[in-house]
């Protein structure tokens, strides 16, 4: 098996490949040797660790997108300035590599000057919904470590906004004291949706909403999955909050992981917006294979 090209989704942690044929994905493999784990010169060995075996004896086109561009990464792929289209021709980034059978490029990621904001691989996803919603004109939401919310009309990211709701959640959960009452599995749903209202009616009691999941663990017996599912609420409630001049009135489409993106569908109904759910790994390939339509037309 030999494809026509490669799609590369390389973050942070991890890396996805998958073979691309006429028809769609002919395979896929990944590793966890994620940006965060090499340094320039080792990104090609780790490249060719999960797609070697796809590689025939000519040239095959890599087109790759996420934090393999960022300033860490394997070459930076500047950012482009919004409001523009989440994917243009001629703003691939070509990667000097040691094997020939490789042609290499890295899609660049948005920047935002005013409020200053940046987004990388989002702008990929963003790419590959406009392609699998033709003529969509509102707001997409990519929930996640750090969540975006971006403005799209006319085929153009007009704004966007970043939101460390993920990370918040991860570092008080797992480092802070409310570690203490968040072990085990599972999920509250009458829990989550009372923190979500929590932090919507009072956000400036969230602090103090924060340390009574601590008390009420150890003074009522507050259950690991009541209190994890109540601060995700009470985090994503502020998030809704500071993003309602996005979401408010717009048509609204969910780009991220099942469970997640379920989180907000709920969150987003209770304040009567209604919100459709794409799958983030379709996007990713539909902004890819976009991305590498423009390669093609970028050729002399």
């Amino acid at each position: 098996m030999t494809p026509e090209w490669i799609a590369v989704d390389w973050g942070t942690s991890n890396l996805r490949a998958w073979a691309m044929g006429a028809q769609g994905v002919l395979a896929s493999a990944g590793s966890d040797d994620g940006m965060g784990k090499l340094a320039p010169a080792q990104f090609e060995a780790a490249l060719l660790r999960v797609i070697a075996p796809w590689l025939g004896s000519g040239v095959t086109p890599v087109i790759a997108c996420g934090m393999v561009g960022a300033r860490q990464g394997w070459v930076e792929a500047p950012y482009r300035a919004v409001p523009c289209a989440p994917a243009a021709p001629g703003d691939l980034m070509a990667v000097a590599t040691a094997d020939p059978r490789l042609q290499v490029m890295i899609a660049p990621g948005l920047r935002q000057d005013k409020p200053a904001d940046v987004m990388r691989g989002e702008e990929t996803q963003i790419a590959g919904a406009l392609a699998l919603l033709p003529n969509f004109d509102g707001v997409f939401c990519l929930p996640g470590t750090h969540s975006k919310w971006a403005h799209v009309s006319a085929g153009e990211v007009v704004s966007f906004q970043t939101f460390m709701t993920g990370e918040l959640f991860a570092l008080l959960s797992q480092q802070s004291v409310l570690r203490h009452g968040m072990g085990g599995e599972g999920d509250d749903d009458a829990a989550f949706q009372q923190g979500f209202a929590d932090a919507l009616e009072r956000p400036e009691k969230v602090s103090a909403r924060l340390f009574t999941l601590r008390a009420e663990g150890l003074l009522n017996g507050l259950s690991p999955a009541s209190a994890r599912s109540r601060l995700s609420g009470l985090l994503i409630g502020l998030e809704l909050a500071a993003a309602k001049p996005y979401w408010l009135g717009q048509r609204i489409a969910l780009i991220g992981a099942p469970a997640l993106s379920a989180r907000y569908t709920a969150a987003l109904a209770a304040q009567g917006a209604a919100s459709e759910t794409l799958d983030a790994t379709a996007c990713t390939l539909a902004g890819l294979a976009a991305a590498r339509g423009v390669l093609q037309k970028a050729k002399p």
